[in-house]
């Protein structure tokens, strides 16, 4: 499977006000394992970017001057994306960004041209309801290094993303010992019939009885007898 992490750094928030992306970055995962490949690029706006927003990714106005316009580097864009799945943190914001930018272009909307978008915030709420989910809280509850992380910046938001979004998902292939060995040579996941494997019943030992009975035991004691299950019928 072919997945592309991707993000952006931009002029403001609202496409829609004539802001515009300043910097793309993505990676590309492989049967979820990062391959090396990268797309990057800084971008001239033709605007300049709002100070709030100067203030996140510290791209100087002067900086893009003679940077590409989107225009320019929109089919290689296109190219690496193609038929991907895409990653992104917050996906309705750099969605409606690269959708006007390819709207400049004459190009069909983003949807158009991989196979699914996938958002890792929307995800993150579903698995840590109630928490925050930012980029860098995320890094820090799963434990990815974001310290080269000082300002924003789309190419290593994506690399970070990547890995976050590995972890976020790890559990989904847990059963697999090795993920490579699950795969066809066309990258398909093999599918082992488990339906004649017979799992052993190992029973407690007498020390092990005797220790779960006192971790009980211990349980009742500090909550000042209040524990429940030894009234309970068996």
């Amino acid at each position: 499977m072919r997945q592309i992490v991707l993000d952006t750094e931009t002029t403001g928030l609202s496409a829609d006000a004539g802001d515009r992306i300043i910097e793309i970055g993505c990676v590309e995962l492989i049967n979820r394992k990062l391959t090396g490949r990268t797309f990057h690029y800084y971008l001239n706006p033709e605007r300049e970017s709002h100070e709030d927003a100067l203030k996140v990714h510290g791209i100087s106005n002067e900086f893009l001057l003679d940077k590409p316009k989107f225009i320019e580097v929109s089919d290689e864009f296109l190219g690496f994306i193609k038929d991907a799945e895409l990653i992104i943190h917050n996906a309705a914001f750099d969605v409606g960004f690269l959708n006007k930018e390819l709207q400049n272009c004459g190009s069909l909307p983003l949807q158009n041209h991989v196979v699914k978008i996938l958002d890792t915030l929307a995800m993150a709420k579903e698995i840590y309801p109630g928490k925050r989910n930012s980029l860098d809280a995320l890094c820090d509850r799963l434990g990815v290094n974001n310290s080269a992380r000082t300002m924003h910046g789309a190419l290593l938001d994506a690399e970070l993303l990547a890995d976050v979004y590995i972890c976020l998902t790890r559990g989904q292939n847990a059963l697999m010992i090795d993920a490579s060995e699950s795969l066809d040579a066309s990258g398909n996941v093999v599918k082992v019939d488990v339906s004649n494997f017979i799992l052993p019943i190992v029973l407690p030992n007498d020390q092990e009885v005797l220790a779960h009975e006192q971790v009980l035991l211990d349980i009742d004691k500090a909550s000042g007898g209040k524990t429940i299950w030894r009234n309970i019928a068996v």
